[in-house]
């Protein structure tokens, strides 16, 4: 069964989504570039476009795309307690049939509340995946404690594995990918370099093949999120390339 590429409409950046008219303005080329999916984000929604997810939902599905939902949310706050907007977030993703909600992970300190988790998730049609965020939060440690700590409780959440995330909090992709790759079901795939005290997200055309090794440390059968820049004056054939190349690699 061929792999499923999704793109997330950040790749195409805030500028050009914007002078498109919206995040739906991307899916024609999402769709005729070959994907399977499109990854909605929250933070480029307006509050007029939050009230319309049903119809963006019946947009998706008329070019024949799953949905997977991202909100720059955690899932702890910063007491330790699970974050309030989670049902509500579920609500959304349900709202725009989208078969996982994708939020970073915060504070988590415990197992205390995963029953809480659990009776929320229960009410809700869509899965829940926790992402390697770009703050100390999503370094290595917490991520594998909330991972031990769920596969202990059996708690349906999944992680998404950002393959550049690492770099920002100082932490080696392939010593993450050896310890949390048995819980991944979704990848977020991009490379990054050096710039200034940072680091940039670079396309995978311009980047050094360490992605590609790393991508073959993780779960041969989880979607693959195309999240770095996707740029050009033919935005469909720029995407088509990359569509093509995740699906063979």
């Amino acid at each position: 069964m061929p792999r499923k590429i999704i793109v997330v409409t950040a790749a195409y950046g805030h500028d050009r989504i914007a002078a498109l008219g919206g995040q739906q303005a991307l899916l024609p080329i999402i769709a005729n570039a070959g994907a399977d999916g499109v990854e909605i984000r929250r933070e480029l929604f307006n509050h007029t476009q939050l009230d319309a997810l049903p119809e963006l939902a019946r947009q998706i599905a008329d070019h024949q795309l799953e949905a997977c939902y991202s909100a720059p949310e955690p899932l702890f706050v910063e007491d330790g307690k699970l974050n309030p907007l989670i049902p509500s977030l579920l609500l959304e993703a349900h709202q725009l049939n989208a078969k996982w909600l994708k939020l970073s992970l915060g504070h988590f300190r415990g197992s205390q509340q995963f029953s809480l988790l659990q009776q929320w998730l229960e009410k809700s049609d869509v899965a829940l995946v926790v992402e390697n965020d770009q703050t100390q939060c999503g370094k290595l440690a917490p991520m594998q404690r909330f991972q031990a700590a769920s596969n202990v409780l059996n708690l349906p959440v999944t992680l998404t594995f950002d393959m550049a995330n690492w770099l920002w909090v100082d932490e080696s992709p392939e010593a993450a990918a050896r310890v949390l790759a048995p819980s991944v079901s979704y990848i977020h795939v991009k490379a990054a370099v050096a710039h200034h005290y940072h680091y940039r997200a670079i396309a995978l055309d311009d980047a050094e093949p360490r992605w590609l090794e790393l991508l073959n440390n993780l779960p041969a059968d989880a979607p693959r999120g195309i999240e770095f820049p996707l740029e050009g004056r033919d935005l469909t054939a720029v995407t088509r390339h990359y569509v093509n190349l995740l699906r063979e690699e």
